[in-house]
């Protein structure tokens, strides 16, 4: 018998620290800045994954301190 496996989500916005790639595009959500990477520099990004009644809408990106300032509005960032 072959079973179908469904990807679990969660439902609701959330947030996680990750290290920013080389060649990362993104803009931050709160200043408008690019989350640049930087050779030689460690350099963290938030991302969010943001969601509106159950349903998955976007991806947001900011600077940890900008996402600190806008006081954690998708929670606090998981490692």
């Amino acid at each position: 018998m072959t079973s179908v496996l469904t990807p679990q989500t969660c439902g609701h916005s959330r947030a996680t620290s990750r290290p920013i790639r080389p060649g990362s595009t993104a803009t931050c959500a709160a200043c408008d800045e690019a989350v640049k990477f930087a050779a030689r520099v460690r350099q963290y990004q938030v991302i969010a994954n943001v969601y509106v009644n159950g349903s998955w809408i976007r991806v947001e990106h900011f600077h940890p301190e900008c996402y600190a300032e806008a006081k954690n509005p998708y929670g606090e960032p998981t490692d």
